[in-house]
């Protein structure tokens, strides 16, 4: 369905030249990207040139896809309205923003938040309609800013009860309190059963419900930084959630958010920690020169500030960029410093809590993370066999991924029956969780074993695999 517009869309038609998109070009763009969102979607060139020439403005999700498509060839996020079509739905704009005034923070934060129920209750199509639209270049804004300005002058906010919002909320630290608490027990379930378990997902609920309230009431500056600090926890936690379930897009924003309101919180650390997780995305994503310049950002304002054991993190995280980047020097000498760092860290260093994860294990599972992607399974197998010394139930999700980065170093070490020994261990695990993630480190193991495809024990890996790799996403 279309609805017309007076005249051509010059705007559009612009943009597809600078991009040299043909119409299609673009039209096979935006079905793809639509397919990757379970939308079956027939646009052709025809349908292009009446967008252009006639300015047909397509219904639906059509825009934000149009939109993702020319972004992803500029390398750069493009709004509705520079290519004509803002009278479209504008939430994919929400998140981006890294506003300067606190105020206006506030209310980025918590149109997010709102935005995010409104998509769970459309059956996550307001998602669906962000399809595609992650775009590295979007962090670069918010990590100058911050690194810049690392935290605000003042916090402290007063509402009058004669703003039309009915009584002010007065905000205390027993307010605050609760956020942590709900943000320590969202840590521990993410971690046993994944980004998408139903437990995790509960955390944008807390965000609009309990969060939101809490920002828009009034709090003095010392009860509003503690306030920015636990929304910050929480905002990155439904980052890192919906990064763990695939929701690309989402995450972006909801990292852009909590670095904003680290910033508020004028917490250093947290906001590095924030900025990790963002190179973690990137990095993932193939874009391992914006991850490292992510995690360096981190790094960088932390000297002094952090603990060794957050500092070790950092080094870690930068390590991971440096080797989906090829570069092997830089990655070893960002993994002997995270080394060094972690064994200078006490138990009597005031760690934060979120970084109550890593230790030694997590540590030799992204160093081997970090030699798969530099193709040295050697010291793969040596640091996997490390991350895997001690399994525990709290970290179910880890184990799994560091059960497929094994049986991918067994295999390139030509031992096929230990890779499929794990590969097996590790669908196991992975069908015990929800994480898109998981199933992709799954689906990449299964892609490396296809030579190998009628030996009895790789069918039997791709026969236990069937039912995860068939599971609703």
């Amino acid at each position: 369905m279309s609805r017309e517009q007076r005249g051509p869309n010059e705007k559009l038609g612009a943009v597809l030249a600078l991009a040299g998109i043909s119409n299609a070009g673009l039209a096979r763009r935006v079905n793809d990207l639509g397919a990757q969102r379970g939308l079956t979607l027939r646009y052709d060139k025809t349908s292009v040139a009446r967008w252009v020439s006639k300015g047909m403005v397509p219904q639906g999700a059509a825009p934000h896809l149009i939109a993702a498509a020319i972004g992803q060839k500029l390398g750069r996020p493009v709004p509705l309205h520079e290519i004509g079509l803002a009278d479209a739905d504008p939430a994919p704009e929400v998140g981006l923003a890294f506003p300067r005034d606190v105020g206006q923070a506030v209310r980025s934060a918590t149109d997010l938040y709102r935005l995010d129920l409104a998509g769970r209750r459309a059956g996550g199509g307001i998602w669906q309609s962000l399809a595609g639209s992650f775009a590295v270049s979007a962090y670069a804004t918010p990590a100058s800013r911050w690194l810049i300005t690392p935290a605000d002058s003042s916090v402290a906010r007063e509402v009058s009860p004669n703003d039309g919002s009915g009584a002010p909320l007065k905000v205390g630290h027993s307010d605050v309190l609760k956020l942590r608490e709900a943000a320590e027990d969202a840590r521990r379930w993410d971690s046993k059963y994944g980004g998408g378990d139903w437990r995790s997902s509960m955390v944008p609920e807390c965000l609009r419900v309990e969060a939101a309230p809490l920002l828009l009431g009034s709090y003095s500056d010392e009860v509003g930084r503690a306030l920015f600090g636990a929304s910050a926890e929480l905002t990155r936690l439904a980052g890192w959630m919906a990064f763990d379930t695939g929701q690309q897009e989402a995450a972006q924003r909801y990292y852009i958010q909590a670095l904003r309101l680290a910033r508020a919180a004028a917490d250093v650390p947290l906001g590095g920690y924030v900025l990790a997780s963002m190179s973690l995305q990137a990095t993932y994503r193939g874009f391992g020169d914006e991850g490292v310049d992510l995690a360096q950002a981190a790094l960088e304002r932390n000297r002094g500030l952090a603990t060794a054991r957050t500092m070790s993190f950092f080094r870690l995280v930068e390590a991971r960029a440096h080797a989906r980047a090829s570069d092997a020097q830089a990655a070893g000498a960002a993994l002997k410093a995270a080394e060094g760092w972690l064994e200078r860290a006490r138990d009597g260093d005031n760690d934060p809590s979120w970084l109550g994860f890593y230790g030694y294990d997590r540590f030799a599972a992204d160093a081997a993370e970090c030699y798969r992607d530099l193709k040295a399974p050697r010291q793969v197998r040596r640091f996997t066999e490390q991350a895997l010394s001690k399994p525990t139930e709290e970290f179910v999700r880890s184990h799994g991924l560091r059960l497929v980065v094994s049986a991918v170093a067994e295999l390139e070490s030509g031992n096929l029956d230990a890779a499929c020994e794990q590969g097996v261990r590790a669908v196991e695990v992975a069908g015990r969780i929800s994480s898109a993630r998981t199933t992709e480190y799954v689906k990449d193991l299964l892609h490396r074993l296809e030579p190998y495809g009628d030996e009895p024990r790789v069918v039997e890996l791709r026969e236990r695999a069937r039912p995860l790799l068939m599971a609703p996403a």
